[in-house]
Formats: C-alpha cells, sequence, structure tokens
C-alpha cells in the first residue's frame, strides 16, 4: 500500500536531522517574495536517489545545503541529453533532434514555420536560434535587468574559444563538448550561445558571457552583482566526467568539492543577503529515467520524444537557498526546468517564455518560501 504524502515528508525529515518544514503535494497559489537576484547553478547527469539519497557520497549537496534551506525532492529535467535543458532553462524552447544530441555540428536551426507556433515553440531542428526566438536575456535587458553567464574554464585554451562568448563558428564542428588537458569548457553547457540574439552583438554577448572567474569580483556589491547569474562549473567539477581529464576523481566528488568553494561566497554576497535565491540542480538524470512531470509536452512535430525514450529528462531534485527559505524545507510538489523558468520570471515580472507560459504551469510557491521576508526587505 503506497505511503501517504504526509508520511513520504515525514521520513525526509527525520533523513535529514532538522528539516523543520514539508509542503503539501500541491503547493498553494502565494505572491513571491521580492527576490532581486537569481543565481542558477546547473551540475551534470545525476538521478535524485544519486545525489540525494542515503548513499550520496556529496554530503555537502545532499545533507549540508538542503539542511540551510529548501530540497525539492520532484524536480524533473526537460530531456535528454544535456543540450535541451540548457536551452528550455533559458528561452523555454523544447528540444530538438539536434540539441538532443548536444549539437556535434554547431549548425544553424532551421524552421519549419515561418514564426513561433503553439505554446511559443519553434517547429525544427537545429541549434542556433534565429533572432525571432526570445530568451531570458532579452527580456531581462528589456526590463532595464542585468544578467551574466559564468562558464569555468571558458577561454583557457585560447586556440579552442575565446575568453568571452566562446564558441566556434556557426556552421562548423564542435570542438569542446569533450575535455582537453588544458581547457575544459564545454560549450554545449553554455546556453546563451545558441542564440543569435545574443552571439551576433558580439560586444553584448562578450560583456555577459564571461569566465566564471569574475564571479568572485562581481559578488563584493549590490550593484555589480547580476540581477540573473547562469554558474556553468567545467566539464569535472560539475560532475558530468567520472575521473576528471587531470586525474582528479569527478562525478559527485567533484561536485561537493566545487560547491563547497563557491555557494559560501554567494550566500556571503551582499546582493544574496538582501533578496537572493540560489536553485542548484542537474541538467538531466542518467540511464534509462526519461520521467516528467508538470504536464511536459514534445516540441510539435519533434521526431523524437523529450527523453527519447519517455516523456522527460527524469527526476534530478533541486536545492533552493535564499533568505525567503525556511532552513530544513523539503517539498515535494512537482517542478521542472520550465518551471524554474517561470519562477524568474514571474519574480521579475516577466511574461513566460515558450513552456514557461504553459497552461498550469506553476512557479515556486509558499511550499518553496516558506520564510517571511527579513526586516527592512
Amino acid at each position: 500500500m503506497p505511503r501517504s504524502h504526509a508520511s513520504v515528508c515525514g521520513a525526509l525529515a527525520l533523513a535529514m536531522a532538522g528539516v523543520a518544514h514539508c509542503a503539501a503535494a500541491t503547493a498553494p497559489h502565494a505572491a513571491l517574495p521580492p527576490v532581486r537576484h537569481v543565481f542558477v547553478l546547473l551540475l551534470e547527469n545525476q538521478s535524485y536517489g544519486t545525489a540525494f539519497g542515503p548513499g550520496s557520497p556529496a554530503r555537502y549537496l545532499a545533507r549540508t545545503l538542503p539542511a540551510r534551506g529548501a530540497l525539492l525532492t520532484r524536480f524533473y529535467a526537460i530531456g535528454h541529453s544535456s543540450l535541451p535543458n540548457y536551452v528550455a532553462l533559458v528561452s523555454g524552447q523544447a528540444g530538438n533532434e539536434e540539441t538532443q544530441l548536444d549539437c556535434p555540428f554547431f549548425g544553424e536551426f532551421v524552421p519549419e514555420a515561418a514564426g513561433l507556433g503553439t505554446n511559443g515553440q519553434l517547429p525544427g531542428k537545429g541549434c542556433v536560434y534565429p533572432r525571432l526566438v526570445p530568451t531570458l536575456p532579452d527580456q531581462l535587458e528589456g526590463a532595464g535587468l542585468t544578467w551574466k553567464g559564468y562558464m569555468e574554464d571558458m577561454g583557457k585554451d585560447p586556440a579552442r574559444e575565446s575568453a568571452t562568448c566562446g564558441h566556434v563558428p556557426v556552421g562548423t564542428t564542435e570542438t569542446t563538448n569533450a575535455a582537453s588537458p588544458r581547457d575544459q569548457y564545454a560549450a554545449k553547457h553554455n546556453p546563451f550561445i545558441y542564440f543569435h540574439s545574443i552571439i551576433d552583438d558580439r560586444p553584448r554577448c562578450d560583456a555577459h558571457v564571461v569566465n566564471l572567474v569574475h564571479l568572485r569580483e562581481d559578488l563584493k556589491s549590490v550593484a555589480t552583482t547580476p540581477n540573473y547569474s547562469f554558474i556553468t562549473p567545467n566539464l569535472c567539477n560539475d560532475g558530468h566526467d567520472p575521473r576528471c581529464v587531470d586525474g582528479r576523481p569527478g562525478g559527485l566528488a567533484a561536485i561537493d568539492r566545487f560547491l563547497r568553494e563557491w555557494v559560501p561566497l554567494i550566500e556571503a554576497a551582499p546582493a544574496f543577503r538582501a533578496d537572493g535565491l540560489l536553485v542548484i540542480t542537474f541538467d538531466e538524470s542518467v540511464g534509462a529515467d526519461s520521467s516528467a512531470c508538470c504536464g511536459e509536452r514534445p516540441l510539435p512535430g519533434a521526431r523524437f520524444q523529450p527523453g527519447f525514450n519517455g516523456p522527460g529528462g527524469g527526476r534530478i531534485g533541486a536545492v533552493v537557498l535564499s533568505p525567503f527559505v525556511k532552513p530544513g524545507t523539503v517539498s515535494a510538489v512537482p517542478y521542472n526546468h520550465y518551471s524554474l523558468l517561470r519562477t524568474v520570471e514571474a519574480g521579475f515580472g516577466l511574461p513566460g517564455l515558450g513552456y514557461a507560459a504553459a497552461p498550469g504551469l506553476r512557479a515556486f510557491g509558499a511550499d518553496v518560501f516558506t520564510a517571511s521576508p527579513v526586516a527592512g526587505h
């Protein structure tokens, strides 16, 4: 006989030693708190059970951070392989048969229609989307808000890519999908370079898509911290490679090393302490897990399902840290990458893009934002 939701939450609470709040299965509608600085940190290729289960070797990710914020136990990726999830997080576009293969050829997206169709989707296939596809950066700048993508290792080997807006020329073979001894940046983990609206304006792209080293300086003041920061570790530190090219352990061990360095820096930043939100999650689950939630739909006319053999990218989980989140919160409300995009947009007063605007899709609610605003915010 299946356990009730209450008993599942109770078991999670006991396992986490100090969990103070556990959400109902259906999140209540509530206004979002006044978040003005969002940090999205994307890791690679882990299932919820492996990353957050009792046997997880990533104790900092699986135990320390949830005890300081919220653990979302039913957070799902939207497809396989990596790239569709990155693209979805900044545009709401569903994967197509080229992005599902991580775009080994950095080619143009070829539309099957003259414009955006149902749910803001552009049917077709390819990698670099035409300017008619709007992105979250376009929205943010239009609203007078700031953004940056911070990409670890980008430009460490100038022969592969530049230190800003790093990508191969459109119409050429991708050369960055595997780590090299000098450079572990992967373009497939940088969503911004897949949109002509960003890469065609090179000064704009250079100013906004930068190496991770710049984040440390930008965090020093509210004025220099972007309203939206997208953080991509390199192929070692995001857990993508089980054994790093330099011989260090990869996977969850590398993830914990990276998070132990960077999460305290973000949490100590004046912008985060004032009104910040940090979401740490994975791009996709692994193996045959192609489960989905939230009424996810494929790209109209797509050749394959979003997860190839299923409707989504599997259950991955997420950790949310914020002054507006009570330590030890656990939510079993279903969310996915489109929900995260919707949360960011709703928080900044922006309309939903693509499937982030799908009817019935829910932004994070009172199940996640469980703490009252700090006095003076």
